[in-house]
């Protein structure tokens, strides 16, 4: 490779894939092919003064640039799953040299060939769920106090639904995570794969909303219309938490392949 140049990984395709000579990647590079066995490595050589260690590490922080690279990455591996299964590597995932990179196909082979089964005719789709403390609190307060049912006269129907409304005042974090378990596990039973993320930080999303669910889902691409009509029947029926549908996108949350750059 030239002094000064890097290599930027993408994502790892079947090589049966069309060689993706007229994309362009993060630097404004040309991305190309390296080939190894029946893996491909799609990846573009950029300058080692932007995207080494230490300036990469600089960059990472400032925002505006994360998502202008972001951008370029991702538009990337978009392209390559139109055409093909494809395992998007997670990104600033920097090599010195193409000979690094064929070591990564050739030492995670079995790996590369798992994970290209799993998303092959599959689309990753993400479930958010926010909750509405007052409409969670007074939902779960109705429940309880139907469930009562024994109270007589005015008053004591009064003491029964003031009691419930305290109880779940008390208990609306934990009723909301039990409904976002049960939302979720309901999912994955319409799903080839699910995960439950981390609950995005409301200071990195700009949002205030409540969330209680950030699940990814691999899904049939032939499924989809019936993903996506589970997702608007478990919204309606609990009252409170409100689902938020995205995609589709790339599988990285199943690529399940990461390594260290080198």
């Amino acid at each position: 490779m030239t002094a000064g140049l890097g290599v930027w990984l993408y994502a790892v395709t079947s090589s049966r894939v069309a060689e993706p000579s007229e994309l362009t990647g993060v630097s404004g590079e040309p991305v190309r092919a390296v080939v190894s066995d029946d893996l491909t490595a799609v990846v573009g050589s950029v300058p080692l003064e932007v995207f080494g260690e230490q300036p990469l590490h600089r960059h990472l922080e400032d925002l505006d640039w994360l998502e202008a690279t972001a951008r370029a990455h991702d538009a990337v591996v978009s392209a390559l799953v139109r055409r093909g299964p494809t395992v998007p590597l997670r990104l600033a995932t920097v090599f010195r040299d193409d000979n690094r990179v064929r070591e990564l196909l050739d030492e995670r082979q079995a790996d590369f060939g798992a994970a290209l089964a799993l998303v092959s005719g599959r689309t990753e789709w993400g479930v958010k769920a926010y909750g509405d403390r007052a409409a969670l609190t007074a939902a779960v307060a109705e429940a309880r106090a139907a469930n009562e049912g024994g109270a007589t006269g005015a008053g004591a129907a009064y003491l029964a639904r003031r009691r419930a409304q305290l109880s779940a005042q008390d208990s609306v974090e934990r009723d909301a995570a039990e409904q976002a378990e049960e939302i979720h596990t309901r999912l994955v039973h319409h799903a080839a794969a699910g995960r439950r993320q981390a609950l995005t930080d409301p200071v990195v999303s700009g949002r205030r909303d409540w969330m209680v669910l950030n699940g990814t889902y691999l899904v049939d691409d032939d499924r989809t219309d019936d993903f996506t009509a589970t997702v608007t029947m478990l919204g309606a029926e609990f009252p409170g938490v409100r689902l938020e549908l995205t995609g589709p996108w790339p599988p990285y949350s199943f690529a399940g392949v990461e390594r260290e750059p080198g």
